[in-house]
């Protein structure tokens, strides 16, 4: 899916975070648990660069909880990365982050001393209601919509944390046409730039291999079909997502195989892995290295011509 949504105020807020980003002492990246890898901006590795992080893990009831333990192990093999994760109803652990900010950074703790921790994910991840449970107070708009918070703020936590609040963002190209699917399937990205039965379509397939039983079960199918498109004529004339002449809506039902997914009617679900995620890093590896030589090949050209004149 070829979404690239990245608002004006996104790149604003890049701006002011290179320029802030070396008072930082840590760094908390929130990551949607079911999309570790999509929801994971590359912008903040390039940023951070040495800088201690903490992945939060939000929503991680909605996604697969043995997944989540894969991610989270994996992840952590990283220099300086710590991991951790939430469910919506965060407010019983969100202690947990300010602890290990602590831990990542021990000479900034004590009297006199305070920890500066921005906090950063991409849009409609949950950011904002995590930093108002984390301040213990409405600090932070919320919405259902992606890009609610549109500046930045510091807010001053009660542990001796000052944490600077960041614009939801996404970046200026989603390389990965992986990336598009699974974010709009998230609600990353604004509903009105979806396409619902291409969306439908493309997790349809991803789920006919990875939870089969969920659709089967759910769309109270007696027989599984093979394909995306036959598992979608099927469950959306279960759901009575029928048009004149018989023929199966596949942009409604779409948008109800997506929603029941959002939702957590489909149960824990996490829609890659850490095995998928390097086998697309690897072909994202070669398309840059065709592009680059792709390029310079043109700028050869160009070079040869100016010397023939």
């Amino acid at each position: 899916m070829a979404i690239q949504w990245f608002p004006g105020h996104m790149n604003k807020a890049r701006r002011e975070i290179k320029e802030v980003m070396p008072q930082m002492d840590v760094i908390i990246e929130v990551l949607d648990a079911r999309v570790p890898y999509s929801s994971e901006n590359p912008m903040v590795a390039q940023l951070r660069r040495d800088k201690p992080v903490i992945k939060v893990f939000n929503k991680a009831d909605l996604a697969d909880p043995l997944l989540t333990e894969q991610w989270m192990a994996y992840l952590e093999q990283q220099r300086g990365v710590k991991t951790l994760a939430l469910d919506t109803d965060k407010a019983g652990h969100v202690h947990k982050i300010s602890e290990l900010c602590k831990k990542l950074v021990p000479n900034k703790v004590g009297n006199d001393k305070q920890i500066k921790a921005m906090i950063m994910g991409i849009p409609n991840v949950g950011k904002s209601t995590l930093i108002n449970t984390m301040a213990k107070r409405i600090v932070a708009k919320t919405g259902n919509e992606p890009a609610v918070t549109k500046a930045q703020q510091r807010i001053k936590l009660e542990e001796g944390i000052m944490l600077y609040d960041t614009p939801g963002m996404l970046w200026p190209k989603l390389e990965n046409e992986h990336y598009g699917f699974r974010l709009a399937a998230i609600a990353a990205v604004r509903d009105t730039v979806v396409d619902y039965s291409e969306l439908g379509s493309y997790v349809s397939e991803y789920l006919l291999a990875a939870y089969p039983e969920r659709l089967e079960e759910r769309y109270k199918l007696d027989e599984l079909p093979q394909t995306d498109w036959e598992f979608m004529e099927a469950a959306g004339k279960k759901r009575g997502c029928v048009r004149g002449g018989g023929r199966v809506d596949l942009e409604r039902f779409g948008a109800i195989l997506i929603n029941e997914l959002r939702d957590g009617t489909l149960g824990g679900i996490t829609l890659e892995t850490p095995a998928m995620m390097e086998v697309e890093e690897a072909e994202l590896q070669k398309k840059r290295e065709r592009e680059e030589a792709a390029k310079q090949a043109k700028e050869e050209e160009k070079a040869n011509r100016r010397k023939r004149r």
